[in-house]
This record gives C-alpha cells, structure tokens and sequence, in this order.
C-alpha cells in the first residue's frame, strides 16, 4: 500500500467501492490508548455519511478500517471527514488541542467480495498479533458486520 494524501496514483474512487484504508496519529501517539477517545473514533467511522463500515480495529497509534463508499462518497472525503471529527472529540475529551493524525493514509481497492471476510478477519487480528489481547474478544475496540 502507498502513502498518500488522495488515492493512489491512477486510482479512482469509484460509487460503492470497497476499501481498506489505514491512517496513523502524529508520530505514532498512542492517542487510542485512551478508551473515550477511541470511541469516539468508532462513532465517527460508523456515522460516516461518504462510507458505511464493513470492519475495523481502532490500534493505540492507528485505525484499520474496511469500508465501502455511499453512492457519492469519496475515499478522501471519507478519511478527511473522520480524522477532522476524532480531532475535534479527541482534543475535547483530551482538553488538548492541534491534529492528532498524520497526514494521508494508505488504501487499498477491494476487487472481489470473496475477499471480504478474510480481510476482516485480518483487520481484527490486529490486537493479537500486537500482544494487545489473546482473543480477539479480549480487545474492545474492532467489529465487523459478518460478527
């Protein structure tokens, strides 16, 4: 996966394409360590009104999050929207203020619904194989629609 502020060169959002997108924090603080904060993330992914949310796993640096674009959302409309919500929420719960978020974010087309759940069940792994949790129910903060 490239690193880029849009898409990747040559890529084109297309209506109801499915993504994986992952973005980090600023020189990778663990800002998601703080349980508020981290839900606060969950809700914005799942309110999105550019995506509606297959997967995801909020790490403490970064977020994993498979998606599929709303008839007219954009991918980068998508991202901006959620790291421009989780600032502002993370910043009021934090009493901090300033981007919590690296800029860009690396995305990945999904080109066959076959894949799906075997990219969430990647997604979810996360925690463990980051020796955050030993089941993945351990860990409070992922879903995935097929669970």
């Amino acid at each position: 996966m490239a690193h880029s502020r849009g898409l990747r060169i040559g890529r084109f959002p297309m209506a109801h394409g499915i993504y994986l997108v992952t973005f980090t924090t600023r020189n990778r603080q663990p800002v998601f360590n703080d349980f508020y904060v981290a839900r606060a993330l969950i809700r914005c992914l799942n309110r999105s009104p550019h995506a509606r949310t297959l997967a995801y796993v909020v790490m403490p640096d970064h977020v994993h999050w498979l998606l599929q674009l709303t008839e007219s959302g954009a991918l980068s409309s998508a991202i901006r929207a959620a790291k421009s919500l989780t600032t502002r929420e993370a910043n009021r719960l934090r009493g901090d203020r300033g981007s919590i978020w690296q800029p860009g974010f690396h995305d990945r087309g999904v080109r066959h619904e076959a894949d799906l759940k075997g990219i969430a069940r990647y997604i979810v792994a996360n925690p463990l194989r980051a020796g955050l949790a030993r089941r993945v129910g351990d860990y409070p903060h992922w879903d995935a629609i097929w669970v």
